[in-house]
């Protein structure tokens, strides 16, 4: 048993940090699913208690509130480190908090899986590559960042988590997982969060012109969510000699344009497609190679992304509906 444990159980306990945000209330509501205890911690930045009201009536979930960027002293068997706004309208709007939360909730995290012996997974991102000069990209791949641009203090802050995880790893031994998430969407996405899946939905399922940054032929791997969390789950039940940074996406690549005209039509929205400037450091092509998550994980994703998407505005919909948007 872990040290410090001041409970008996013979159920795993697994906190999720960022438990109430897009990604993490998925992964909650997986790991309850097959068992587990949840420990959900969240400081409803950009998370919701919307996403987790379904997960109350589980007697083996538990919410904290708390920010990350201030240590936390609970007793847990494993980590899952997802704590961090992750579109450019939430990171950029506080962007010292930003940095903040990868990296002193980063220490904070790896400071409490040591104390407690336990295995730690940290959600990095495809950011690190920045805008990659290698298509596609590959975990060997050191990436092409703009170290003071207005992204940095996500993609840095994330790259410099992966450091501490790394660093943590060789000086303490530390069991560690880091994954490299691509582009994720489905139900729970934020309306607002910018990102392009949400932002293209909305605009067709209000009847809004659709916004193309550029001309809409940079590209994107599209992720449904629930092969993410799948991937993410096996990959923290690895061997310790496991450590990553392994890349977690759907290596199907699709023109941004393309996806604009996918939604249109699975909505059959009249919206018409707009071109506006594209924003500073966006990169022109974003798609993972994931060999190494066939190989050590035998995983691939199954959802398709017209079959995703079809989930996804259906979500929206009744977002709209409940809003009196619709």
């Amino acid at each position: 048993m872990p040290a410090g444990r001041r409970f008996y159980t013979t159920r795993r306990r697994s906190l999720v940090t960022g438990g109430a945000g897009f990604i993490g209330s998925h992964l909650c509501e997986r790991l309850l699913a097959q068992g587990d205890e949840v420990l959900c911690v969240d400081n409803f930045y950009t998370g919701t208690r919307d996403n987790i009201s379904p997960l109350l009536q589980y007697r083996g979930f538990e919410l904290l509130r708390h920010d990350i960027t201030f240590p936390l002293y609970v007793e847990v068997d494993r980590i899952f480190n997802l704590a961090c706004p992750a579109s450019p309208i939430h990171y950029q709007f506080d962007p010292v908090q930003t940095t903040k939360t990868s990296v002193l909730g980063s220490v904070n995290m790896l400071g409490l899986a040591k104390r407690l012996k336990v295995p730690i997974l940290q959600a990095s991102t495809s950011e690190v590559y920045g805008d990659p000069s290698v298509h596609p990209q590959a975990e060997t791949y050191w990436g092409n960042v703009n170290p003071v641009g207005p992204r940095s203090c996500y993609d840095e802050g994330k790259r410099c988590a992966e450091t501490l995880f790394f660093d943590y790893r060789r000086q303490h031994d530390l069991d560690i997982k880091v994954v490299r998430i691509f582009n994720t969407y489905g139900p729970r996405m934020h309306p607002n969060d910018g990102r392009v899946v949400s932002n293209f939905i909305i605009q067709a399922l209000s009847g809004k012109d659709i916004t193309l940054y550029g001309t809409g032929e940079q590209t994107r791997s599209f992720c449904y969510v629930s092969d993410l969390v799948e991937a993410m789950v096996r990959y923290m039940d690895t061997p310790h000699e496991e450590t990553g940074p392994l890349n977690l996406g759907n290596p199907n690549e699709f023109t941004i344009r393309q996806l604009a005209e996918l939604v249109c039509a699975l909505t059959g929205s009249p919206s018409k497609l707009v071109e506006m400037p594209l924003p500073e450091n966006d990169p022109r092509h974003r798609c993972p190679d994931i060999s190494r998550a066939r190989e050590v994980i035998g995983w691939k994703p199954k959802i398709n992304l017209r079959e995703g998407l079809t989930l996804t505005i259906a979500y929206f919909e009744d977002i709209l509906r409940k809003s009196g948007k619709a």
